[in-house]
């Protein structure tokens, strides 16, 4: 597999990708604060699992709030808009059979500095 030096990726695209991932762990972390239910939902608690001492249960979710649920809709708004961006670049109709070896170089182009 080529590194990511073998492609000349074009700056805009190099920013999007990076854009994206970054919006990406900036949406996972911000999830990790949310209820485990976006819709109101009772808790529950499930019986001993066998051969071990689990115990798997929930609380209660209030659901997300109105501010939440906008935050989220709003995060999953960029990250499409984002993917788009990246997918249908012009750049990748410049290659041949390479698209797929760019393509997974491009998610870690951010890695290198941008050749000058």
């Amino acid at each position: 597999m080529p590194k990511n030096d073998a492609f000349d990726f074009p700056q805009d695209l190099r920013d999007a990708q990076l854009a994206l991932l970054e919006t990406r762990a900036a949406y996972e972390q911000y999830a990790t604060t949310l209820p485990w239910s976006a819709e109101p939902m009772p808790g529950w608690k499930s019986d001993k699992q066998l051969h071990s001492h689990y115990i798997s249960a929930k609380p209660d979710s209030p659901g997300y709030t109105e501010e939440q649920a906008a935050e989220v809709a709003r995060f999953q708004a960029r990250l499409v808009e984002l993917s788009i961006t990246v997918s249908t670049h012009p750049y990748w109709s410049t290659l041949g059979e390479d698209v797929v070896a760019a393509r997974m170089a491009l998610k870690h182009a951010h890695e290198q500095p941008a050749e000058a």
